[in-house]
């Protein structure tokens, strides 16, 4: 998902709420207007602090009927589409006013401003709608915000589609190239442009394609976090998480990876910045202590920020990519070298708890300090990892990142972890069970990725405190 098609799908909530509230002083300065009152004498006081507190409140209820109506959502569709579905939410935000009046006709007396702020609305909204998309189409046409694609299929499948994206820029997509057919070194090709130019979308555009080769292609798609989108009649029976697009009057389907996209994703980082911050705050009396426990340890610093070769010490994100890592350390100096190094294994008789999955973990692992096994009970070497939420590396809820090392050793079906940002908790650590298969944790993620929902999130964070709490007893 581009910034730019979630900074106009943000935009968009506060220019209809300003649209609907000015729709209403518009409206209220009509009335009383030489014009109006020399034909219709006002009869009763019209205060204009009452109408602006009632167009608030006219605002977030309308707001909210847009959402459902989903004029909020991301995608194409067409000015018509879009008026269309203004005017149906607008009437239908009406008709709860109307209701309103109904029943409390002490609100508001004026049916001339309230038939008048309707129209207006209506003219306003679709008129700042069709402003916003002109801007965005600007930009497109400028080169910002656009989506990168290659297509798959035959030229004569792809030719539409092509000449559409060359011919209307503004559609904000740019096509790096077409290859008849999805083989090893197609495959080679994409991977090489991806890490040069960065790859957004694959299309497959080959009616006669097998099934077998179609569903490769879409396992690629999800190992490399590649939006893919198919013409019709393909792959009807691989999946229901499916979008419609038409382009070119050809449909394109999309097999969507995530229900985390659009308002969902901009939902979740809102809710990640404010709650951060308040975890940060209220964690601050526990991170001072720990900062001066680490410190008289000296054991390298309080915070595991770097490795043995001076390198900062991080961990794979969404789609793939390193981020710097923050965590309270709890283990000697130089404890990742020796994670490695077997005669320290060998020395100490250490266990690999998960010597056949990617991960390692060593029973009763001698590095850890007193305090530090402590802090890894009780979660306090995670806290640093709010900071890593507020600045957007990591979200409160999702799959738990590991090492670089780590997840080279990932199988491709496992890849798709990486589709969304790692979390500090997840569905994995509040599962109930301490000695969790990876396969099985791995399951877990791409579950939650699959079927993510707000109130998925809150159920996994209320679940975390007694997690920890379970895991402080264990111990």
């Amino acid at each position: 998902m581009k910034k730019l098609d979630l900074t106009f799908a943000a935009i968009r909530v506060p220019v209809d709420a300003t649209m609907i509230i000015l729709a209403g002083w518009t409206a209220y300065w009509i009335r009383i207007s030489d014009t109006v009152t020399e034909y219709r004498p006002v009869l009763f006081n019209i205060d204009l602090a009452e109408l602006t507190r009632v167009m608030f409140g006219v605002a977030i209820v309308w707001i909210f009927i847009f959402a459902i109506n989903k004029l909020y959502s991301i995608g194409r569709r067409s000015i018509l589409e879009e008026v269309t579905q203004v005017f149906y939410a607008v009437s239908t935000g009406m008709m709860v006013v109307f209701t309103v009046i109904f029943f409390s006709q002490e609100i508001f007396e004026s049916r001339f401003i309230v038939l008048a702020a309707w129209v207006l609305a209506m003219i306003l909204i679709i008129s700042a709608r069709i402003i916003l998309r002109g801007l965005e189409r600007t930009l497109h046409s400028f080169g910002y915000g656009l989506h990168t694609v290659i297509i798959i299929g035959t030229e004569g499948a792809a030719k539409p589609l092509m000449d559409e994206f060359q011919l209307k820029p503004s559609i904000g997509i740019k096509v790096l190239g077409r290859k008849a057919q999805f083989d090893s070194e197609t495959r080679s090709w994409i991977i090489r442009t991806k890490k040069q130019i960065g790859v957004d979308r694959i299309i497959l555009a080959d009616p006669d394609i097998s099934r077998n080769s179609a569903l490769k292609l879409r396992a690629f798609c999800d190992q490399y976090h590649i939006a893919f989108f198919y013409t019709a009649d393909l792959l009807e029976t691989t999946t229901s998480k499916l979008r419609a697009h038409a382009i070119a009057g050809v449909p394109l389907f999309e097999v969507q990876r995530t229900s985390l996209t659009g308002w969902g994703r901009i939902y979740k980082r809102a809710f990640d910045i404010i709650f951060s911050l308040i975890l940060i705050v209220l964690s601050l009396p526990i991170q001072i202590a720990s900062v001066i426990i680490l410190l008289l340890q000296r054991e390298g610093g309080f915070m595991l920020n770097k490795l043995p070769n001076g390198k900062p010490f991080q961990r794979i994100g969404e789609g793939g990519e390193p981020f710097k890592f923050y965590k309270f350390r709890s283990m000697v100096k130089d404890a990742h070298k020796l994670r490695y190094d077997k005669d320290f294994i060998t020395k100490n008789k250490i266990k690999d708890t998960r010597k056949r999955s990617p991960l390692s973990k060593f029973e009763k692992d001698p590095r850890i300090t007193p305090y530090g096994r402590f802090m890894r009970a009780a979660s306090i070497d995670e806290i640093p990892q709010f900071y890593n939420v507020l600045f957007g590396k990591m979200s409160l809820v999702g799959p738990r990142p590991h090492l670089p090392e780590e997840v080279d050793k990932y199988k491709p079906e496992q890849l798709k972890v990486l589709t969304v940002k790692p979390g500090i908790t997840g569905m994995a650590q509040v599962s109930g069970r301490a000695d969790l298969d990876f396969n099985d944790e791995v399951t877990l993620d791409i579950f939650y990725i699959e079927n993510w929902t707000p109130w998925l999130d809150l159920a996994i964070l209320v679940k975390t405190p007694i997690a920890v709490l379970k895991g402080i007893g264990a111990s």
